[in-house]
């Protein structure tokens, strides 16, 4: 990924109804949602939410396809995963991440602490 890519992945996921939008078809998997199904789940007016998604395709962070009378949205994963992956490049300095979490979580049968 280059540097205008990102630029233009993280503008598009700098707003609160768009990012909540992605999370959302991270969520739903390759299956991905129609657009009332997230316009339902997010409270979004349509007008809106077609603002919102359009943002997303051209930042390339999702993508459409038809279904029957239906536009379905899903995220574009290759596109998140070089995201990250271009966030994370030369992390720790080269030497390699800490493995173990900043923040531990223990399990008792099968329950957070």
């Amino acid at each position: 990924m280059k540097a205008d890519q990102a630029v233009a992945a993280l503008a598009a996921l700098a707003q609160e109804h768009r990012l909540a939008l992605f999370r959302l078809l991270v969520q739903a998997g390759e299956k991905g949602l129609a657009a009332g199904a997230i316009a339902e789940a997010l409270a979004i007016p349509n007008s809106s939410l077609s603002f919102h998604l359009t943002q997303l395709r051209a930042a390339g962070l999702i993508e459409q396809r038809r279904e029957h009378r239906s536009i379905i949205y899903r995220a574009h994963y290759s596109a998140m995963n070089a995201l990250l992956t271009y966030l994370m490049e030369n992390c720790c300095a080269g030497t390699g991440c800490d493995p173990e979490p900043a923040c531990l979580v223990q399990q008792e049968e099968g329950k957070s602490l």
